[in-house]
């Protein structure tokens, strides 16, 4: 364990404390704006550690293949989620649009792990790094319109439109790096999988 290896985990400790406050905030006496402002927070942190991670991973040389396989999926578990937290509650986003977001990284994620247990390492893709930052524009996104809502500002209709069509982007662009990262590692996984 290194210390970059804390950091991601921190990220994945951080996903079900994001979900209990999403979804239990009234029983934990929290409301208003401090609602989503709180859930904000929780993103930012989460954003924080996947940069921090990695930079300390490259500045003191503590790169290794458990990150390699770890950070990818700590990224996956938090931002997936927080999109399963917005099927219900205020924004309540339609679950069969969230499961593509699930199945396209549990499957890169298998993937990987698979070709690395065969000694094969498969290379993150600009478009899948793209994907990460989309996702959590989303993210943001929905959660600066949730405190919208709770000012008064923004109707729930429109809450839950602008939530849906930000994800739907965010869905089709997710497929597509799932397909383009297949086809561009299709060499090295035929040979993994031999």
């Amino acid at each position: 364990m290194t210390l970059a290896h804390y950091f991601t985990l921190g990220r994945i400790v951080l996903s079900p404390i994001f979900v209990i406050l999403y979804l239990y905030h009234y029983s934990l006496g929290i409301h208003g704006t401090l609602f989503p402002s709180l859930l904000i927070l929780i993103v930012i942190l989460s954003e924080l550690s996947d940069v921090v991670d990695g930079f300390i991973a490259r500045k003191m040389n503590q790169v290794t293949d458990l990150g390699k396989l770890i950070d990818p999926m700590a990224d996956s578990i938090f931002r997936l989620s927080v999109f399963l937290s917005f099927t219900e509650g205020v924004v309540q986003l339609p679950l069969m649009l969230v499961l593509v977001l699930f199945y396209r990284d549990s499957l890169i994620s298998t993937l990987r792990t698979v070709c690395a247990l065969r000694g094969v390492a498969l290379a993150a893709r600009l478009s899948g790094k793209i994907k990460a930052v989309l996702q959590a524009i989303v993210i943001f996104f929905i959660l600066l319109m949730l405190v919208g809502y709770y000012m008064g500002y923004l109707n729930l209709e429109f809450v839950q439109k602008a939530s849906f069509y930000s994800v739907l982007v965010c869905a089709v662009y997710t497929v597509y790096t799932g397909i383009e990262y297949v086809y561009a590692n299709r060499h090295f996984i035929k040979k993994a999988l031999k």
